[in-house]
């Protein structure tokens, strides 16, 4: 426990024209942020015309803060909101659900052409992810960058916020068409765990852009070329989507240090 000034040394600090070494003004100011009683002292020990300004103050402050507009109500609900999702999220959650809502009208249209829903179903969802943790679309990044909670929490609460916004609308999609559901919803979850771990190397953003080019020329085209569906998007291939989300996402796990550092998150 700091020991109490003593009381000359409360009078000297308390005077204006008195002098104390820098090391004991800075313990005595110390000691007063957390001492009632010292500060009464302190208030004791001003000199009349001292007392009569900080009365003149403390009256002006009183008619200021009369004055002025009432204090705002905390506003708790924003808040969680901002943890979860931002609104620039709006955008491109709706143009995901539009590209879905197109892709089964032409699958009604054309009957022949492989299912485009199963063929979006894996890149659907990483627009949005690619904004949902990023400096470029959040205006108030730096500040939750700073925050403990930052890094994979953010990032983790935001895709599952894009994703509760994404799955229904492919599980729809799916039984729409007379997709496999499985082969919709495994592949978009698989590919959202694999652009959170690649984005540990080189940013979100970039992850999602690279998976999503890759799939478009190596898997889509092809598809749509050929008029059939790869052997990825069979029933048989099934379980190894199930695994393959649950490795990614485990790997994704044991690099959420990695998102701690601010250019991962780009």
């Amino acid at each position: 426990m700091t020991p109490h000034p003593s009381p000359a040394i409360i009078a000297r600090y308390a005077d204006r024209e008195a002098r104390l070494d820098e090391a004991t003004l800075w313990s005595v100011e110390v000691h007063l942020e957390t001492c009632a009683p010292c500060r009464a002292l302190v208030a004791g020990g001003a000199t009349g015309d001292t007392r009569a300004r900080l009365d003149r103050l403390a009256a002006a402050l009183d008619r200021g803060i009369a004055a002025g507009p009432a204090p705002a109500r905390r506003r708790r609900l924003p808040t969680a909101l901002h943890r979860w999702a931002v609104w620039q999220l709006a955008p491109w959650l709706g143009m995901t659900v539009a590209v879905l809502g197109c892709a089964v009208l032409l699958g009604a249209l054309q009957p022949g052409m492989p299912s485009l829903v199963a063929l979006l179903a894996p890149v659907a969802p990483l627009p949005a992810v690619a904004v949902a943790w990023s400096r470029r679309y959040d205006p108030a990044w730096e500040l939750i960058a700073g925050t403990p909670s930052a890094g994979l929490a953010v990032l983790v609460r935001r895709t599952a916020a894009v994703l509760v916004v994404v799955i229904p609308v492919l599980a729809a999609a799916s039984s729409g068409t007379g997709v496999n559901p499985a082969l919709t919803l495994l592949p978009c979850l698989a590919f959202t765990a694999g652009t959170i771990a690649l984005g540990a190397f080189v940013g979100v953003r970039r992850a999602a852009a690279g998976l999503g080019a890759a799939w478009v020329l190596a898997v889509a085209t092809p598809a749509l070329l050929s008029a059939e569906l790869p052997v990825i998007l069979q029933p048989g291939a099934v379980l190894g989507w199930a695994l393959l989300t649950v490795v990614v996402a485990g790997f994704a796990v044991t690099r959420a240090g990695t998102f701690r550092r601010l250019p991962g998150l780009t």
